[in-house]
């Protein structure tokens, strides 16, 4: 054999050698629950793809993970929250299967991270209750069933601050207001909704100030309305943003620093009087709760957004935007359109196409509360009373949602969930069921 034959064989010997003892293993399982969340943590001995899906009939959650194995040491595993048991195998593909059986129905969602002061790799999951979007229940909820889910609406820039300026001197801070205050209109027009406007004339609001509004109001969403702006004129379209892993850690820090202050609370619950591995745990929960639940929300309206005209970005991107750092409130920032671009600055100052873009946004937010209703609010209620019968009504020329509600005593609001309707609009031949109450 030639010498270069020698070499290739030794480096794929090698090569070989190493990809034997590459595998991983899973050196802990950490788990916790609050209020509707379960988190669970796989201390891991080095990074390991992953695949995560559902089964149902029962519930389970499976975790494959690629070259890896668990460690010897850990004969009992944690269980708790959401999950009933865990079990583990190994694959014939050498992967190791985890399986979490669920007490319950719940969505979940998974991210890898790195090392730290504390801890090496790990793979982290979380699971949330379907329809549950708060880490803590807020306070009120248990007094008041029925209540009206919050909406704040915060129109960005104001006073001082303008924000971009279009080539036809249109000022961002105007059309957003504009925007928000047509938003806020059909918001309130909508039954189980009311909305909250940050700012509802031509001030500036600082912007940890407009966050913290948001959650003296306990807003179940926020909602910050932009319009976006680059050098390059031909830039145009709507996009979504929602707080990126980096804000949300810097915002976590901040508040852990800040827990000794009464005033420090996540959803409602005082974080000055926990010792600082359930403050950071609660505090944790929270925020990936709400994360989850922004990153849901904010790819409805995108849908929506779509709709109407051209969108930047068809899936929601994340950034450190300041406004979006609430740790326990679900936030988006919806940039309407580039007002750098003519074309889009002049559809931005028209009234009709203002209108569009309101109803786009609450289509999407409508979408998403309807799929998740927070509990005790009147759509959750709505959703879970049982109709003592249903009936099937065939749309003719003239009918409206509001005639068809009447007529069988029955609220519009309670005909779109049972039919999923994003709005109000029905068409000549559309078969709907309604659904009649005893008493009706």
């Amino acid at each position: 054999m030639s010498f270069t034959g020698r070499l290739i064989l030794m480096a794929a010997v090698l090569f070989a050698g190493k990809g034997a003892s590459a595998g991983t293993t899973v050196e802990n399982i950490r788990l916790w629950s609050e209020e509707g969340r379960t988190r669970v943590v796989l201390d891991l001995s080095r990074p390991a793809q992953h695949s995560i899906f559902t089964l149902r009939g029962p519930d389970r959650l499976v975790v494959d993970l690629k070259d890896s194995e668990l460690a010897a040491s850990l004969a009992r595993l944690p269980s708790g929250g959401s999950i009933r048991s865990i079990r583990t195998g190994k694959r014939s593909n050498g992967q190791l299967r985890v399986v979490f059986d669920l007490n319950e129905s719940v969505r979940s969602r998974s991210f890898t991270a790195g090392p730290n002061a504390e801890y090496g790799d790990r793979l982290v999951i979380d699971l949330q209750r379907q329809g549950n979007l708060r880490t803590v229940k807020r306070a009120a909820d248990s007094d008041s069933p029925g209540r009206d889910i919050v909406i704040a609406i915060d129109p960005g820039h104001g006073g001082h601050d303008p924000g971009a300026i279009g080539r036809a001197r249109t000022q961002e801070k105007d059309v957003a207001l504009a925007v928000a205050r047509l938003l806020a209109r059909r918001i309130d027009a909508e039954p189980g909704m009311k909305s909250v406007l940050i700012r509802n004339g031509d001030i500036y609001v600082d912007h940890r100030e407009r966050m913290e509004i948001a959650r003296r109001a306990r807003a179940d969403l926020f909602v910050s309305v932009h319009a976006d702006a680059v050098d390059d004129p031909r830039a145009r379209g709507a996009s979504v943003y929602v707080l990126s892993l980096k804000g949300a850690s810097d915002e976590a820090a901040k508040r852990l620093a800040e827990r000794e202050n009464a005033s420090s609370l996540v959803g409602g619950v005082s974080l000055a009087d926990k010792d600082a591995v359930l403050a950071s745990v609660l505090l944790d929960l929270s925020q990936s709760a709400a994360l989850s639940a922004s990153l849901d929300v904010g790819s409805e309206v995108i849908q929506q957004l779509a709709r109407i005209g051209k969108v930047h970005r068809s899936k929601v991107q994340q950034a450190g935007f300041l406004v979006l750092k609430s740790p326990d409130v679900p936030s988006i920032l919806v940039e309407t359109a580039y007002i750098s671009n003519p074309e889009e600055e002049k559809k931005l100052k028209n009234r009709a196409h203002q209108e569009k873009l309101a109803g786009a946004i609450l289509a999407g937010i409508r979408t998403y509360f309807y799929d998740n209703p927070p509990p005790n609010t009147l759509i959750a209620m709505n959703q879970t009373r049982e109709p003592a019968r249903q009936v099937s009504h065939v749309i003719s020329r003239g009918d409206t949602l509001s005639e068809i509600a009447e007529r069988y005593n029955v609220s519009m609001l309670a005909i779109r969930a049972a039919n999923r309707l994003p709005n109000d609009t029905v068409r000549v031949g559309q078969r709907l069921t309604i659904p009649v109450y005893a008493g009706s």
